[in-house]
C-alpha cells in the first residue's frame, strides 16, 4: 500500500463494501461507450474528447498519487485569458478542445 495520509475515517474493506456496486456500473458504462465508439464509422480522426478521456483513464490505472486532481486538470481549461465568444454552443465541451492547428 501506498504511504498516503489517512484521512478516511473508514477502512478499505468499508469503502469496497459501501461504494463498489456503485463504480462497478459507471466502469461498465464507461466500457460500453467505448465499445460504441469502436462500433462506429471511422471518422478522419479521433475526437478530442475521446483522446481526452482515454488518457483520463491511463491516468486513473497509472496508480500516481491524486488522480482526481490530474484527471480534473486534464479536462479543464487552465487558461487565463479572456474566453473567446462561445456564439452558438449550447454548453461545456467537457475537455479541452486543441487550438486550430495544434499537435493532438
Amino acid at each position: 500500500m501506498k504511504d498516503v495520509k489517512q484521512t478516511c475515517p473508514m477502512t478499505r474493506e468499508q469503502i469496497v463494501g459501501q461504494y463498489f456496486l456503485e463504480h462497478r456500473a459507471r466502469l461498465l458504462d464507461i466500457a460500453a461507450f467505448l465499445d460504441r465508439l469502436d462500433r462506429a464509422a471511422a471518422s478522419a480522426a479521433p475526437d478530442f474528447r475521446e483522446l481526452a478521456l482515454l488518457e483520463a483513464l491511463r491516468i486513473v490505472a497509472d496508480g500516481g498519487p491524486h488522480r482526481t486532481a490530474r484527471v480534473l486538470n486534464l479536462l479543464s481549461d487552465l487558461t487565463t485569458e479572456m474566453p473567446q465568444s462561445a456564439h452558438g454552443m449550447k454548453g461545456a465541451l467537457g475537455a479541452v478542445k486543441p487550438a486550430a492547428g495544434a499537435a493532438t
